[in-house]
């Protein structure tokens, strides 16, 4: 929602990056152009312009682009909001296992390409269909079913007052590395029975292995070897949680199915979580129409996530469908074996269903952040109420957050699937941490971590304290603050 420059119409506006970032004025050079003159998804043009890169694709091929992923092999990305539906709903012209993939059955998906940890066939829900598919995901889904929505929101809001508290005092913070990604990944570890202590080093892991980096497989095998770890210890001491429902579910899942699933819900919670939770707080800082929507009441914090999810989904991508046959989708013909991209970030902005994408979206759920179809997202109400609660109590606890600099110095960072800030630097008055005669009572909360394989540095002998707040302010008392 921010407002155009005289010389933009609102739509270029919305599709263009934030301003100072590097990708003004970076047009798509010769580098982004492999064989047969289609544009390629990777590299520094195309990640300093994705949505840029997107609208070009539009203009060029329709609702449907032919495009290079890395390695220069080729796929398919759709742009259109209406026929990313189509594809993701209808998994028998649009499947999710990868080895129907001609790149991989041709052997041009090595072990050590970029793109392996998250388009190599794994035996989880993700790349199944039809009964398989029912069977894996319905252990997801009923398990995660079990969390009491009430206890999560407790581990949020135990966490986000611990992470606050650890910069209340300094009265400045960078709050996507110290806020943003920490708090998904501490619930998180949580709910699947990890130690806390996982956190930092999974978060670390989690970011490379989504960049597809060249470190990434290093980055995937340290995230699994921590997972099988943990399947071992709830295999022989179960707990309420979400691993050892994983185990004891009647789908009988096998070690590696469960772990591969693990390793699913932890990555996929903690991209999509953490650059909603920044890109939301970026907006309420930055966007005066957009905050003056939630102090007016025109719009609840939820209603802003929502909108978030319109304008910025936490993933721009997703990686994959493969067709079964050949067939034609939006005037293109497609092959037997070619891979489809779900383009949620462009779906989202498609002129058919958004013809002014600066118009707020209220009440509105059919945005494509979470996918659509029988592989939607099956934990998006746990990552918005991380997102919700985590930032309700940041605001609340620092009724006069600002940001330190100025918005055109803001940079970010993207990748085939992601695009997310840099760094979110703020500044606050200083306030103490909250203590347990302030309103709090203290829990001691003691987790034995057990000899790991690569695994983060052992726990300290003293138990962790932390404390839950018996009340808070509401997230509508720092926005009167702001006006």
């Amino acid at each position: 929602m921010t407002t155009p420059a005289p010389d933009q119409s609102p739509a270029d506006s919305a599709l263009a990056p934030p301003p100072g970032c590097p990708a003004h004025g970076l047009g798509l050079g010769a580098d982004s152009l492999g064989a047969g003159g289609l544009r390629r998804l990777y590299g520094p043009e195309a990640e300093a312009d994705p949505m840029g890169l997107y609208e070009k694709l539009r203009a060029e091929h329709g609702a449907v682009a032919p495009v290079l992923v890395q390695g220069d092999l080729p796929a398919w990305l759709i742009l259109g909001h209406r026929e990313n539906l189509d594809v993701a709903r209808t998994p028998s012209r649009f499947s999710r296992d990868s080895r129907r993939w001609h790149a991989m059955q041709e052997g041009k998906l090595g072990v050590d390409h970029p793109l392996a940890p998250i388009a190599g066939w794994q035996p989880l829900c993700n790349f199944a269909d039809g009964e398989e598919h029912e069977r894996l995901r319905g252990a997801v889904t009923e398990s995660l079913a079990r969390f009491d929505r009430r206890g999560i929101r407790r581990y949020v809001t135990r966490f986000a007052n611990q992470l606050v508290d650890g910069f209340a005092e300094d009265g400045r913070a960078e709050l996507v590395t110290q806020f943003a990604e920490h708090l998904p990944m501490l619930v998180m570890t949580q709910l699947l029975g990890m130690p806390e202590e996982y956190g930092p080093r999974l978060v670390t892991a989690a970011r490379d292995m989504i960049k597809g980096t060249e470190t990434a497989l290093a980055s995937n095998d340290y995230v699994v070897a921590a997972l099988r770890q943990l399947v071992d210890r709830k295999r022989a001491t179960p707990g309420p949680d979400f691993a050892s429902w994983l185990i004891s579910h009647p789908a009988e899942l096998a070690d590696d199915e469960v772990m591969e699933h693990l390793r699913l819900v932890l990555i996929a919670a903690f991209e999509t979580t953490s650059n909603l939770i920044a890109n939301a707080v970026r907006m309420i800082l930055t966007d005066r129409r957009f905050r003056a929507h939630l102090t007016g009441g025109h719009m609840t914090l939820p209603d802003a996530l929502e909108q978030v999810l319109w304008d910025e989904p936490p993933f721009t991508t997703i990686l994959g469908r493969w067709a079964t046959g050949d067939t034609e989708l939006a005037g293109h013909q497609i092959r037997t074996g070619d891979m489809l991209l779900l383009g949620l970030a462009a779906g989202n902005v498609d002129p058919a269903i958004r013809p002014d994408p600066t118009e707020p979206v209220l009440g509105n759920r059919s945005h494509l952040a979470f996918g659509g179809g029988p592989h939607e997202c099956p934990g998006q109400d746990v990552g918005r109420a991380i997102a919700d609660t985590g930032i309700d109590i940041l605001l609340t606890r620092l009724p006069d957050l600002r940001l330190a600099v100025p918005e055109h110095e803001l940079r970010w960072t993207s990748s085939l699937m992601s695009r997310h800030l840099v760094e979110l630097p703020v500044e606050f008055t200083p306030r103490r941490p909250k203590r347990p005669d302030e309103e709090t009572r203290a829990t001691t909360v003691s987790t034995p971590v057990p000899e790991p394989v690569q695994a983060p540095a052992a726990v300290a002998a003293e138990p962790v304290q932390v404390q839950v707040p018996q009340r808070r302010r509401s997230f509508l008392d720092w926005l009167l603050r702001r006006r």
